[in-house]
């Protein structure tokens, strides 16, 4: 075989393999979108979130207020998985 028809040859192979895969394609059903039922939930109030928010709408002010601090410390406890400190020391009367 010369290199003429060796080149045919695989073109016809080609354009056979795709024929073939279009026709594949174009006969295979289309399958109905599987709906599942949304369900909204009403997202949970944090009211740790909503204290951030505030310091963050404060600015600058926010480093020297004592509740933003609070909320702060608060959140780097949360976050590094500490127990909450007690908002007020107990104090040993009597001793």
């Amino acid at each position: 075989m010369d290199g003429k028809m060796l080149a045919r040859l695989g073109a016809v192979v080609f354009v056979a393999i795709a024929i073939t895969a279009t026709a594949i394609e174009m006969t295979r059903k289309e399958e109905a979108p599987r709906t599942e039922p949304v369900r909204l939930t009403e997202p949970v109030r944090d009211p740790l979130r909503e204290a951030q928010r505030q310091c963050q709408q404060l600015g600058q002010t926010a480093a020297s207020d004592p509740d933003c601090m609070r909320v702060w410390a608060e959140t780097r406890d949360r976050f590094l998985g500490r127990p909450p400190a007690p908002a007020v020391p107990p104090v040993n009367e009597g001793q």
